[in-house]
């Protein structure tokens, strides 16, 4: 039977609803345990929010005729992708150019380094509230940054950085967990 009750939107835990951690982090394993320290909040996010894509893709074998006799699919990647407003949060930039290549505080003065360093694989957390304060988790146990944005700089609209992140599995074969418990 249909319940208008589970449909719901999706909003931002207020405080950060993106976080980081290094790879090897113990990872949450439900909606409501506390986070390890390890994982940073990356602050405030663009309004689009979040974008996951996981769809398979797919490839097809024609029987002489034409007609499609099979269906099989080619590749299954899950991106996450978003767009990162705290410019001048240490940890976000760290997201962006590596841990190693930002250095100081914003109050003593930050010095970023722009490299071809490669960006290292890490864990992921997104924490969002649905319809009635049900919180949802959504657990990246490894995401590689496969593409940042260009960065605008313009007097009408927020610095960021958009950034994608390719999920790889981990050693059971996901790419991401999903937790939700209702209030």
């Amino acid at each position: 039977m249909s319940d208008a009750k589970k449909v719901t939107v999706s909003k931002p835990k207020v405080g950060g609803a993106v976080y980081r951690a290094p790879l090897g982090t113990t990872l949450p394993t439900d909606a409501t345990t506390a986070l390890n320290e390890a994982f940073k909040s990356l602050g405030y996010i663009s309004e689009d929010g979040l974008t996951n894509s996981n769809s398979p893709e797919s490839d097809s074998i024609p029987a002489w005729g034409g007609n499609k006799v099979l269906y099989y699919q080619t590749a299954k990647d899950d991106t996450f992708g978003f767009m990162l407003i705290e410019a001048m949060n240490e940890d976000v930039l760290k997201t962006v150019y590596g841990d190693k290549n930002v250095t100081g505080t914003l109050a003593d003065g930050l010095t970023v380094k722009a490299t071809a360093d490669e960006a290292a694989d890490s864990a992921w957390v997104v924490e969002t509230i649905l319809r009635g304060g049900a919180v949802k988790r959504i657990v990246i146990p490894c995401a590689h940054i496969t593409e940042i944005e260009d960065i605008v700089y313009k007097d009408d609209e927020a610095l960021g950085y958009g950034v994608t992140l390719g999920a790889t599995p981990d050693d059971s074969g996901v790419t991401h967990y999903e937790y939700i418990k209702g209030a």
